[in-house]
């Protein structure tokens, strides 16, 4: 976020109170991204990645310090947005030529990067993004993440156990259940019966249901016009009330 932007920000949050979301990118999908001179990404080199890591956790802390600082008040919730983690878990991030793919990256390794970064902002919670399939929420909550934000679509029934052990060590779901690009909106209700499913399925609790869930567009909403956005965010208001009130 540029100067001009974080100013923008002071002035248009005067007195708020309240959770302030700042997002980045988080350290294996920028490692995935980033050429270095040679015009590979930085995950054919582990040295080149252990830096961009630093660096990327030292710019995270003094920008939340500076955020913070200009908006007082605010809760800062820091959501590491990582579309290509599991690509690098699995070695499937392509080279620069294209003819082959990057060796996938030791789990550990990944799990003891992320909770280098996620441990930068020790005030407040921590979210990782994925709209990738089979999103390892494990390894997330080892890293140290308090929530998980994934597309709901994606889920199979294999998810369960990770899911069900995920909510039951205090992990946040940000379900993904409301598409995240301009089109017809069902009912509120009808937003999230898949996810009222999912926890009959796992015999978890109902009452705790909105307190570990909280309903999200799918992946964002970049794709989205103004007038979509607006009422996307609306629609995920009226379907976290409905999940509230009728549980099961």
């Amino acid at each position: 976020m540029a100067g001009e932007d974080l100013d923008a920000l002071e002035e248009f949050t005067q007195g708020y109170e309240g959770p302030l979301k700042v997002q980045a990118v988080g350290p294996w999908t920028l490692a995935a991204s980033l050429e270095l001179r040679n015009g590979e990404s930085a995950l054919s080199d582990l040295g080149a990645g252990r830096d961009l890591a630093g660096s990327l956790a030292e710019g995270l802390r003094n920008h939340l310090a500076d955020v913070q600082r200009r908006v007082p008040g605010a809760q800062i919730v820091l959501q590491l947005d990582e579309p290509s983690l599991m690509a690098v878990l699995r070695g499937h991030v392509r080279s620069a030529s294209g003819y082959r793919t990057h060796r996938a990256v030791d789990r550990q390794l990944v799990e003891d990067t992320l909770r280098e970064v996620v441990g930068v902002h020790g005030n407040g919670p921590v979210v990782v993004h994925s709209c990738a399939p089979d999103v390892p929420f494990a390894l997330l909550r080892r890293a140290g993440a308090a929530g998980v934000s994934f597309d709901f679509s994606l889920l199979t029934e294999r998810d369960d156990d990770v899911i069900g052990e995920a909510v039951e060590a205090g992990t946040r779901l940000f379900a993904g259940v409301v598409p995240g690009t301009d089109t017809a909106l069902s009912d509120p209700a009808g937003s999230v019966m898949g996810v009222r499913t999912l926890w009959r399925r796992l015999g978890l609790r109902p009452g705790l249901l909105a307190e570990a869930v909280t309903i999200t567009p799918s992946c964002g909403l970049a794709g989205a016009s103004p007038e979509y956005a607006r009422h996307a965010l609306a629609h995920c208001v009226r379907a976290a009330r409905s999940l509230a009130d009728n549980p099961e």
